[in-house]
């Protein structure tokens, strides 16, 4: 299957799912036939786009980290030193990467590929979105609706990044 019919098929069914669920999650809470369709329309609509654009940035950022790899021991330096902004400071920083990336090529076999933290983008700003839309749309019982939603884009982001790093690998 090509990419291009992958995503389609993928947010056709992220919009089937979601929308059956968002009718299911409110039924008993809406009694307009009216607004349920449109509960229903929109969570669809939002979770068929999002399943789009969640992919094509998760892959986007498997690009960025794949070739990486982090090590437990390194991850408070790594995340401190995008705030230190003095000339000294990236001189430090300069220094400090190189001791970072020596150690971390003497224990790689106790590194993780950094392809872990490339779902967590798109699972972010998935979740934001998901949640401001229900709430603009004014849907009755909001985290019944949203909460599958965020869980199995979690879920597919993992899935979905392993797949990719499994066949980057081969």
């Amino acid at each position: 299957m090509n990419k291009s019919t992958r995503l389609a098929l993928s947010a056709l069914i992220a919009f089937l799912f979601y929308a059956a669920w968002a009718y299911l999650a409110n039924m008993g809470a809406v009694s307009d036939a009216l607004t349920l369709y449109r509960v229903a329309l929109v969570q669809g609509l939002t979770s068929g786009t999002i399943t789009l654009v969640f992919t094509i940035v998760t892959e986007w950022s498997f690009t960025k980290f794949h070739p990486q790899r982090i090590s437990f021991a390194f991850v408070t330096p790594l995340i401190c030193m995008p705030y230190h902004h003095s000339e000294a400071a990236k001189q430090i920083r300069q220094s400090f990467n190189q001791i970072l990336n020596a150690a971390a090529n003497k224990t790689d076999n106790m590194s993780l590929p950094a392809v872990l933290l490339a779902p967590l983008l798109p699972m972010s700003l998935q979740a934001s979105i998901i949640i401001s839309i229900n709430i603009f749309n004014a849907t009755p019982n909001l985290w019944l609706t949203v909460a599958p939603s965020i869980i199995f884009s979690g879920l597919y982001g993992y899935i979905y990044t392993f797949s990719l790093y499994k066949k980057a690998q081969s």
